[in-house]
């Protein structure tokens, strides 16, 4: 090893020698910051953990879902450390890395914003829906012309059963913007029944004995009085709609008040001599031919 060698390991040497004791020198300098930016953490995680309780007990109040509840649980734990990691991060002068990953953060956030806008906008819908809750778990609804029975409500989908036993997922997106209807939260339904009668009965007599015959169903509000009202002359026969109302706890109730009034109505007619025409058609031969 010649001279020129020597010299350039030494002055080496001697440069990391001058940076570890400068790097010794800022951690001695910087302990008692270190040690305050350890306690300010542990005492951010006791206030999380402290707030975790406290809101464990009272998001049940506000909301029964409890994909929600666990979710704001676990946030407001995750903001409060956060919070604990910056001020620490402050205590130790360390301004500009709070800058750079604040900026990160922003620019992570905008890009997984833009990338899973969806998936996202089915997760604000989903949270919405858990606090206003404009449907529950075994409401009858239909959206568009999908019509069944609430079976399971998370925070991206909404899965409905129909009365033919098949599911249907639909995006928390189109629940909480589209308009629907929800028959459960109305207690009770309208039933129009038309039929038609022949021009030779007495229109009188056909209105009597059909309210005669609707009010023979169990599951009609008994301070809705049934209503007849004729609608039109047709070309076989003069059509009327009658019109119950019954209590709605669920499809099958709707059913079976129909499938009654539609057999008693039928019943009656027969029993007073009201016909239902068949429609009729009539056929002129050419004789000139």
């Amino acid at each position: 090893m010649n001279i020129i060698e020597k010299i350039e390991l030494k002055s080496i040497f001697s440069l990391l020698e001058e940076r570890l004791v400068s790097w010794y020198e800022i951690v001695i300098k910087s302990i008692p910051n270190i040690i305050a930016s350890i306690f300010i953490i542990l005492i951010f995680i006791f206030l999380a953990k402290l707030a975790r309780k406290v809101f464990s007990k009272v998001l049940p109040k506000i909301s029964k879902n409890e994909a929600v509840t666990s979710l704001l649980d676990t946030i407001i734990y995750f903001i409060i450390i956060l919070i604990g990691f910056f001020v620490s991060l402050e205590i130790l002068h360390l301004d500009k890395t709070v800058t750079s990953l604040l900026a990160g953060a922003g620019v992570l956030g905008l890009a997984l914003g833009f990338a899973f806008q969806e998936i996202a906008s089915n997760f604000v819908s989903g949270i919405f829906i858990a606090f206003r809750e404009p449907y529950k778990l075994g409401d009858i609804v239909q959206l568009d012309q999908h019509f069944g029975k609430i079976t399971n409500i998370n925070l991206r989908t909404t899965s409905i059963t129909t009365f033919q036993g098949l599911e249907i997922i639909i995006p928390n997106k189109h629940m909480f913007t589209k308009p629907f209807t929800n028959f459960t939260t109305t207690p009770k339904r309208r039933i129009d029944i038309e039929v038609g009668v022949s021009y030779e009965d007495d229109l009188e007599k056909v209105e009597k004995v059909t309210k005669e015959a609707l009010l023979n169903i169990n599951e009609i509000i008994k301070d809705e009085e049934p209503e007849v009202f004729f609608k039109e002359f047709a070309d076989s026969s003069i059509n009327l709609v009658a019109r119950i109302w019954i209590h709605y706890p669920e499809n099958q109730a709707f059913l079976r008040a129909r499938h009654k009034a539609i057999i008693n109505i039928k019943k009656h007619y027969d029993k007073n001599g009201i016909s239902i025409p068949f429609p009729i058609r009539t056929i002129v031969m050419d004789k000139t031919q």
